[in-house]
């Protein structure tokens, strides 16, 4: 087994998965999310690539569940060298003045909030050599994305902050722009959208782990 770690949440589909898959054998792939299928789906990619995962079935907006998580990969490995940030929740869109509190209590819950845990979790792990990843999707101010939209510029405001103050002690954080993929989250948005115009996760997980620097081996 590989030495290197890497942390990916939201690993069980779409963007997640496909860069969990292809950080696969380079790093051995702590897996989290809350779709056992899913995660179990990905276990078996990995391992024909030649690659290992642990899996964790958790819900990363229960922190006694994040920090329990954090506390065994210190224990096992002391630490972690990258941190994989894809788990979101996409409400459907609506209009402000139609949009269901409960989408809203529950994007604020998954988008936002874990932010105030995980981040320290994570950087604790990571230390001054690790990475971490997260992904914009800007949609503030557009019409009906109006949940997603704030909770999701959030999300990368406190991904900015931790950029702007670590970049002379690490970790290296960066903030990346997958292009519009063929994914469940995009679908919930667009459900009639032509799928053939839309990227492929597996090739967005191959240039954006490029442009981050994290080059994907072959497959």
């Amino acid at each position: 087994m590989t030495d290197q770690i890497a942390i990916v949440t939201g690993a069980s589909r779409g963007l997640g998965f496909a860069l969990a898959e292809a950080l696969a054998p380079r790093y051995h792939v702590v897996a989290v999310g809350r779709t056992t299928g899913g995660l179990e789906d990905l276990d078996d990619r990995i391992k024909a690539r030649g690659g290992s995962a642990t899996l964790a079935p958790m819900d990363i907006t229960k922190p006694e569940a994040m920090a329990q998580l954090c506390r065994s990969v210190y224990d096992r490995w002391g630490g972690a060298a990258l941190w994989v940030h894809t788990a979101i929740h996409a409400a459907p869109l609506a209009p402000a003045s139609h949009m269901d509190h409960k989408d809203f209590d529950k994007s604020v819950a998954v988008n936002v909030t874990p932010m105030g845990y995980l981040v320290p979790y994570m950087a604790a792990l990571l230390g001054e050599t690790g990475q971490a990843l997260f992904f914009d999707d800007p949609h503030t101010g557009e019409r009906f994305y109006g949940h997603y939209g704030a909770t999701k510029a959030a999300q990368i405001s406190v991904a900015k902050s931790w950029q702007a103050e670590s970049v002379k002690t690490g970790p290296k954080v960066q903030i990346l722009e997958p292009r519009p993929m063929n994914t469940a989250t995009r679908m919930r948005f667009h459900p009639g959208e032509d799928k053939s115009a839309l990227a492929s996760p597996y090739d967005e997980a191959a240039r954006l782990l490029a442009e981050a620097g994290l080059t994907a081996p072959a497959s």
